[in-house]
C-alpha cells in the first residue's frame, strides 16, 4: 500500500514536468523562487534541507511549511518532415517541511523533515517518422514488375516521463555562534517511462541466418550484395513500470560572521537509479514491412522474374526468411523484462547573502553539477524475450543497449534580492542562468532539458506573527537547440531543432510554531 501512495504522488508531479537546471529545479520554495532560486546562503527556510542543511542552525523559529508549484511547459520540434508543438503539460509539484527548534534552551541542534520534488522531465509528441508510412506495391507496366510505394504517414507517439522526489531528515549543529555544519539523509523515489521508435545499429542483431553471416550484416549489407542496406534498424519501443527507491546525502557548512553576511557551502552526493523489473515492448513490424518492400524490389531486379505475380514473389521471399529461421506468421513483436541504470549527479554549491539595510537583502548562488558522469548513458538490459523471430535475429532471448546521452557538466548562476516595503510585505526579484548540459549531438524531441535563462519575481505577506504566505512566478525563457547531422541518438534527429520554455507559479505557506 505504501508503494502505491508513492507511485500516485510521483505520477502527480511528473505529468509534463521539466526541471530548470538540466533535470533539477532551481528552487524548492516560493521564497527562494522569487529571488532567482538563491538559497544556499540564505538561512530562513525549510528549503535548506535541499540546498544547505547547515543553514537550519540559523533559522530562528520552528515551523511547518507547505508548498506547491505549478509548471506549464511548451515544447516544439522540427525536422525535415515535422514542425510541431508538443502537448502542453501542467505539472503540480508539492513540497513539505518541518523544522524543529525545540529542546533544551540554547540547544546547538536543529533538525527537520521534508518531502521535496527534486526534478524530472517529460514530453508528449505525435510525430511523423519516415519508416512509419503506409506501404503498397505498384505494378510497373513498362516491365511488368512490382515496386514498393510509400503512402501517408502513420503518426507515432513520442513520450517520456521522469520524476525524482526526495524525503527524509536533516540535522544541523552549531559549532559556535558563527559556524554550523549540517547533513541530510534522504530516500529517493524515482519513476520513468519511455516510448518512441527506437533506432539501433544493425550490429545488435547477432543471430546467424547462415554460417558466417549475422542478421546485422544482412540488414546492413548493400542490396547489390543481397542485403537490405540499412544503417539503422527501428523498433517501436514502449518502456514502462520502471520505478526505484534509492538514497542520497547532502553535507553543508553555514557561516554567519555578523548580522549582515551569510555564507554557505553545500555538497550533494550522486544518486544511483537502478530501475528493475520494468516492462518493454519492442515492435519491429514496420521495419520488417519495409524490409519486405526492399526484398520485393530486389526480387524484380532480376529480369528472369519479370511478369511473376506479386503473391508468388512474396511467398518466395517468405520461404527465404523461413530458411533463416524466421516464421513471418509469428510476427515481430516481443515483450521483455527491463532493467535500466542511470544516475542523478553530484553537485557542489556556494552561496552568500548580504543585508545591505534592515529592509534590503541580496543573494548569490553558484552551483557546479557533474552531469558528464551521471548522464553519460542509460544502460538498458532486456531479458526473457517472448518472440521467437526477434530472439533468432538477436541471437538470444535478451540484449543490452546503451542509450547515449553524453551530457556536459554545467554551472548554474543565481542572483536575487528582496525588499521589505512594510513589516507585512516583502517583494523579490531574481535571475538564474544555467549553462546548457545537453550536447547538440544528443538532443532529441522528448529529452530537451535546454532552458538556460530564468526571470523570477515574487513576494511574501505576513498575515500574523505566526502565519506567512509566499508566492512567486518563474519564467524559463525559450531556448532553441539544433542537433548535429548526424545525430548520435538516431537518424531522424539529425539536424532537427528542439525548443523549450516554461512558466512556473509557486505558492507556499509558513506557520511558525
Amino acid at each position: 500500500m505504501k508503494k502505491n501512495y508513492l507511485l500516485f504522488f510521483a505520477l502527480a508531479i511528473s505529468m509534463g514536468i521539466y526541471a530548470q537546471s538540466g533535470t533539477i529545479m532551481i528552487s524548492n520554495d516560493a521564497q527562494s523562487a522569487g529571488r532567482g532560486g538563491t538559497s544556499i546562503g540564505v538561512f530562513n527556510s525549510y528549503e535548506l534541507m535541499m540546498s544547505n542543511p547547515a543553514g537550519l542552525a540559523f533559522v530562528k523559529d520552528a515551523s511547518v511549511d507547505v508548498g506547491l508549484s505549478l509548471m506549464q511547459s511548451n515544447l516544439h520540434f522540427k525536422n525535415t518532415i515535422n514542425d510541431k508543438d508538443g502537448e502542453t503539460g501542467h505539472s503540480p509539484m508539492p513540497n513539505l517541511g518541518y523544522i524543529n527548534k525545540s529542546g533544551k534552551e540554547n540547544s546547538k541542534w536543529t533538525w527537520g523533515l521534508g518531502v521535496f520534488t527534486q526534478g524530472g522531465m517529460g514530453a508528449d509528441f505525435s510525430l511523423k517518422n519516415e519508416l512509419y508510412r503506409a506501404q503498397t506495391f505498384e505494378l510497373n507496366s513498362a516491365n511488368n514488375t512490382y515496386y514498393p510505394l510509400k503512402g501517408a504517414y502513420d503518426l507515432q507517439d513520442y513520450h517520456s516521463k521522469f520524476a525524482v522526489m526526495e524525503f527524509g531528515p536533516s540535522v544541523a549543529f552549531k559549532l559556535n555562534e558563527k559556524l554550523a555544519i549540517g547533513a541530510s539523509l534522504h530516500a529517493v523515489y524515482s519513476l520513468m517511462e519511455f516510448q518512441m521508435p527506437f533506432g539501433m545499429n544493425p550490429s545488435i542483431m547477432q543471430g546467424a541466418p547462415m554460417p558466417g553471416l549475422t542478421f546485422g550484416q544482412l540488414f546492413s549489407m548493400d542490396p547489390s550484395q543481397g542485403g537490405f542496406g540499412y544503417q539503422e534498424v527501428n523498433a517501436s519501443a514502449n518502456m514502462s513500470d520502471l520505478s526505484t527507491i534509492s538514497w542520497t546525502g547532502k553535507v553543508g557548512i553555514a557561516y554567519k560572521p555578523n548580522a549582515k553576511l551569510s555564507i554557505g557551502l553545500n555538497f550533494n552526493l550522486p544518486i544511483a537509479l537502478n530501475f528493475k523489473k520494468g516492462k518493454a515492448t519492442m515492435d519491429m513490424s514496420k521495419q520488417f514491412e519495409d524490409a519486405m518492400g526492399r526484398a520485393v524490389y530486389g526480387f524484380y531486379q532480376d529480369p528472369n522474374y519479370s511478369g511473376v505475380p506479386l503473391q508468388t514473389a512474396l511467398a518466395g521471399i517468405g520461404a527465404n526468411f523461413a530458411q533463416m529461421g524466421i516464421d513471418l506468421s509469428k510476427g515481430v513483436v516481443g515483450e521483455y523484462d527491463l532493467d535500466l541504470k542511470m544516475k542523478m549527479p553530484l553537485s557542489i554549491g556556494y552561496g552568500m547573502s548580504y543585508q545591505t539595510s534592515p529592509k534590503f537583502n541580496i543573494a548569490f548562488d553558484v552551483v557546479w553539477t557533474n552531469w558528464a558522469n551521471a548522464f553519460d548513458k542509460m544502460e538498458m538490459t532486456m531479458t526473457n524475450g517472448t518472440n521467437s523471430n526477434i530472439n533468432t535475429m538477436i541471437g538470444g532471448t535478451g540484449f543490452s543497449f546503451d542509450f547515449p546521452l553524453k551530457w556536459k557538466n554545467n554551472v548554474t548562476l543565481k542572483v536575487g534580492g528582496e525588499y521589505a516595503f512594510t513589516d507585512q510585505f516583502t517583494y523579490r526579484l531574481g535571475y538564474a542562468y544555467n549553462s546548457n548540459p545537453t550536447p547538440e549531438s544528443n538532443v532529441f524531441a522528448i529529452f530537451p532539458a535546454i532552458v538556460m535563462q530564468h526571470l523570477t519575481m515574487g513576494g511574501s505577506y505576513k498575515i500574523s506573527n505566526k502565519f506567512l504566505v509566499n508566492a512567486a512566478v518563474e519564467a524559463g525563457l525559450n531556448n532553441k537547440l539544433t542537433a548535429t547531422d548526424p545525430s548520435d541518438v538516431q537518424s531522424e534527429f539529425s539536424g532537427s531543432t528542439s525548443e523549450l520554455k516554461t512558466l512556473i507559479g509557486h505558492l507556499s505557506l509558513t506557520y511558525k510554531l
